[in-house]
């Protein structure tokens, strides 16, 4: 059983490279579902539209997470009512519209369950993540709930992810960071056997600021006069990590980062 997981989709370039060769490396790898993080899918880098979620669904994706920018596109309020396969943060403070858990259904009967988190210091406003994580495990169970689980937690800072990485080691699949559009070089299986990364990268053009116009943001930090963050527009690379899973215990046996296409270094 292999899982996919693909971080932070962004703007057009983002969508692009992954409706382009997600097919193909769903067959190459042999992936069995896959899970991305498209709350920067919208065009214009921020929150994402029925019509491009739909698109990530038909190319391969098999649930998306989102975060802080989750309502940035208005139609998106009544959209995640309907669509189960598009999540928003477990931990916005209720009531909200929307899932921030499922599980869902898989080849071989097996059934992945998919927690989406937001991380408390310096996000937007929503409920102590590390209380609502406690209540949730102790509600949900790896192997009796579902078969497998991923977790992605959507912060800021690499101490929030570690410290939730460990309090889900042995409960859960895959443990990843999201939200900062950056791929840390730390996967590993933790003690217990679950799968971690700080965070899985971004998919979209790392010629750029985390995935926005680079000139444009540089006048922003100079205070010079400048436009609304937009996406940068070159060549996308897909960034996320591929997971090994254990059909008899949930956990997994292996974890590689995936990065393929763009100007960084593929590891593909």
């Amino acid at each position: 059983m292999k899982i996919l997981f693909l971080g932070d989709i962004v703007g057009p370039s983002g969508c692009q490279i992954v409706k382009k060769f997600l097919p193909g490396i769903i067959k190459d790898k042999n992936i069995n579902f896959v899970v991305a993080n498209g709350e920067n899918a919208a065009d214009n880098g921020v929150g994402i539209t029925e019509k491009i979620s739909n698109e990530l669904f038909q190319c391969g994706i098999n649930v998306l997470t989102t975060g802080n920018h989750v309502w940035d596109q208005k139609e998106t309020v009544e959209h995640i009512e309907k669509e189960k396969k598009l999540l928003r943060p477990y931990n916005l403070t209720n009531p909200a519209p929307g899932k921030g858990f499922g599980i869902f259904p898989c080849e071989k009967n097996f059934k992945v369950a998919v927690l989406n988190l937001m991380g408390n210091v310096f996000m937007k406003k929503c409920d102590d993540v590390f209380i609502e994580t406690e209540k949730f495990l102790k509600n949900y169970n790896l192997k009796d709930s579902y078969d497998f689980l991923v977790v992605d937690f959507h912060g800021e800072t690499t101490s929030e992810k570690m410290a939730i990485g460990h309090l889900f080691d042995g409960k859960a699949t895959l443990i990843t960071g999201t939200h900062t559009h950056v791929p840390t070089n730390d996967a590993r299986i933790l003690k217990k056997g679950s799968a971690y990364i700080t965070d899985s990268g971004m998919c979209g053009d790392y010629d750029s600021v985390i995935g926005m116009n680079k000139d444009n943001s540089l006048n922003k930090f100079f205070k010079k006069k400048a436009e609304k963050h937009y996406p940068s527009i070159g060549e996308g690379t897909i960034s996320g990590v591929i997971v090994d899973c254990c059909t008899a215990t949930g956990l997994a046996k292996k974890i590689n980062s995936f990065i393929m296409g763009g100007v960084l270094q593929n590891t593909i």
